[in-house]
């Protein structure tokens, strides 16, 4: 059986572990990132007409009085799973993307410019959503409800977390947790573990960091979401 490595966090890996055991994969979990909330103090405009969000994480972490605040604004989702998520907390009408962060950006623009939206987000986030929307002249508040922070392992807790076998395949969802990757690989003790691993990033920046160092080894998902990072897994090396 194929082990791939889930490097996500919680509660995102467990879910991943049981879409690659039912397709019939074996996971092997060793999240590299945990999301932390952090204190809300903005105060909400009261010209927002609407909310953004494009981490499911920024739902799951923000104060349930914050999302009641917001909860009757239309909300832009980037794709499937934060959508799920801005439902199951409470927003009423929310609008699901295809996955990515820009498109999502393009899609809403046009109906928002002079407008003011709030941008529900994590504190380690890429520009460039706030900057596309900027240009087009929509009034960004960014309010940051948690944070993304590496996790330190232990060359034998590594060793553990693998059972000490090599991994055929790793799912690499953000920037910072293919960094930790990196530094993992480096490590004497720990370099045959990933000598003939594939990576399979979810986009282009995810797998970046990986470049020079695994080459051919490295795919990227067609779409920014799970489905295509999976879909890797059944297509040739």
């Amino acid at each position: 059986m194929v082990r791939v490595l889930v490097t996500r966090p919680e509660p995102g890996a467990s879910r991943t572990a049981r879409r690659l055991e039912a397709l019939g994969f074996q996971p092997v979990l060793l999240p590299l990132t945990e999301t932390r909330a952090l204190p809300v103090k903005s105060a909400i405009g009261a010209d927002a007409v609407a909310v953004a969000v494009t981490s499911a994480n920024a739902v799951r972490h923000a104060p349930k009085a914050l999302v009641a605040l917001l909860a009757g604004l239309p909300c832009h989702a980037v794709g499937k799973r934060t959508a799920e998520a801005c439902r199951d907390a409470g927003f009423l009408a929310v609008t699901e993307g295809r996955g990515d962060a820009e498109a999502l950006a393009d899609a809403t623009a046009g109906g928002l410019a002079g407008k003011a939206i709030v941008y529900l987000c994590g504190r380690v986030r890429f520009p460039v959503f706030e900057q596309r929307l900027a240009v087009a002249g929509v009034h960004v508040q960014p309010i940051e409800t948690y944070d993304t922070i590496a996790i330190d392992y232990g060359d034998a807790d590594v060793v553990a977390g693998l059972s000490g076998q090599p991994v055929e395949a790793a799912l690499l969802y953000s920037a910072k947790a293919s960094l930790g990757l990196v530094g993992l690989m480096a490590r004497p003790t720990l370099r045959h573990l990933f000598e003939k691993t594939q990576f399979l990033a979810l986009a282009t920046r995810v797998a970046r960091p990986m470049e020079g160092i695994a080459g051919s080894r490295v795919r990227v998902a067609s779409q920014p979401e799970e489905d295509a990072l999976l879909a890797l897994l059944s297509q040739p090396r």
